[in-house]
């Protein structure tokens, strides 16, 4: 059998499940201390390569499977590469019978009319990602198929049955559930959806459609946090599986959005170019952090030159992971060596509470998508704020409904989620931060649902 090119190690302790584990979302060690317990994909980046010859023309995730711990596990366990392979074809066109579409790469490039609307050179510009045509209109599914494909391999390897599946679950107000549900649907598997009591009348009639048991949690006075993380955690405890998108509940939800960073490599290394800045939207965090990992893996091996400066972006009604990124910050050096980085983050995560926790108040505004209570995966995307040299933008409300206004004028169908990176490219903008011969990508994650039909 071939050596495994990438393994899972907790990020907090160090520690790995065990190879044959079915499912090795959470770090064994994981809860009873204030460490950041995250299972982290770690590539032999001597063993493994990146596919060449631009974005893929058929499903990502056939196309960077060698990259891929689903992957790995396969082929260490006795699959066939070709098997793999069929299996991701099976899996991907029963998701496009459920949503419309199966997996695809999605547009990337320079967008004319908002580089010229904000003042661009004809060497610099907006590069945008558009993620709206994508399965469920937004990047959700990308997480989400990552984790199905080791859910799909355990059961191959005979390390599951599929004859007795336990129920999956997921916490989310909108795109992570829709997404989980068009997914579930597809693989034959009941999903609970745990949402807020004031989720989009339009989500909830399409999860129902999609056959999901959806459980409305109301949130408690007094009690801080996401009632429907709270319930998640419940659930997970009773035996449901975590087909969710917070990295400390599900590590591997990171590696499948990793896709989304490497379609944009793809087509920098065609283009001959690099992108300058990057700026994404954060709620939870598994965004950023699988754009940060992904873009990561790229430079080590050697097909991007460099990593640009990511900056992510939340809202003035709650922003948990610009506050952690601060506190950071206050035992570092202006501009901070790479060894005491490492050194700090460390640190930080073994003393998770004094960096991460709750928002005080019910977040809230218009881009409901990144109103998370808490940044899960905060420590990853502060590190990799740290290591490029990007920082956190907090936007307001004026500011996000510009950005908006401003995708759709550009012929996209985003929501004010979807185009909320735009609003921090726009802060930079008018800080100055960012150069008119400058490149920079944004991610237009989500499509506006109020005028879009349902699978």
């Amino acid at each position: 059998m071939p050596a495994p090119t990438s393994r899972l190690v907790c990020w907090g302790c160090g520690v790995s499940p065990a190879w044959d584990a079915p499912w090795p979302f959470r770090c064994p060690r994981a809860d009873g201390d204030d460490t950041d317990h995250v299972l982290v994909r770690v590539l032999d980046l001597d063993r493994v390569s990146f596919p060449a010859g631009g974005a893929p023309t058929g499903s990502p995730f056939v196309h960077y499977r060698g990259l891929l711990h689903s992957h790995t596990r396969a082929t260490v366990g006795g699959l066939g590469d070709e098997e793999y392979v069929d299996l991701v074809g099976r899996l991907d066109d029963a998701v496009a019978r459920v949503a419309g579409t199966g997996f695809r790469a999605t547009p990337f490039g320079r967008d004319a009319t908002l580089s010229d609307r904000l003042g661009f050179s004809a060497a610099g510009g907006v590069w945008v990602k558009d993620e709206t045509g994508n399965v469920t209109g937004s990047h959700k599914g990308r997480h989400l198929m990552g984790v199905l494909l080791h859910l799909e391999v355990a059961e191959r390897l005979g390390l599951a049955d599929p004859a007795h599946r336990p129920d999956l679950a997921i916490a989310s107000c909108g795109n992570a559930a829709l997404a989980a549900a068009a997914l579930a649907r597809a693989s034959d598997r009941r999903l609970r959806v745990l949402v807020p009591v004031d989720a989009d009348p339009v989500v909830l009639h399409e999860l129902h459609g999609l056959g999901a048991d959806v459980v409305t949690v109301a949130r408690t006075p007094g009690v801080p946090g996401d009632p429907t993380y709270a319930r998640l955690r419940g659930e997970v405890a009773a035996g449901a599986l975590p087909f969710t998108c917070q990295g400390p509940e599900n590590g591997l939800v990171v590696e499948g959005g990793e896709t989304l960073a490497w379609e944009m490599v793809s087509e920098l290394a065609v283009a001959g170019t690099d992108l300058d800045h990057l700026v994404v939207q954060v709620g939870g965090g598994a965004l950023a952090s699988a754009c940060l990992q992904g873009l990561g893996e790229a430079v080590e091996l050697g097909v991007l030159g460099r990593e640009p400066r990511v900056h992510t972006v939340q809202t003035t009604g709650g922003h948990p992971l610009e506050r952690a990124y601060a506190r950071v910050r206050e035992g570092l050096a202006p501009a901070p060596a790479p060894a005491e980085i490492t050194a700090v983050m460390r640190a930080a995560a073994t003393h998770r509470s004094a960096y991460m926790w709750p928002w005080e108040e019910e977040p809230r505004s218009i881009a409901t998508g990144i109103l998370d209570d808490e940044t899960y995966d905060w420590r990853a995307v502060v590190d990799g704020m740290l290591t490029t040299g990007g920082r956190p933008l907090v936007v307001a409300e004026e500011r996000l409904a510009r950005a908006r206004e401003l995708g759709v004028a550009a012929g996209h169908d985003v929501d004010p989620t979807g185009s909320s990176g735009l609003a921090g490219l726009l802060e930079l903008v008018d800080a100055g931060d960012v150069g008119p011969d400058d490149r920079v990508g944004v991610l237009f994650t989500g499509v506006d649902r109020q005028h879009r039909q349902g699978p």
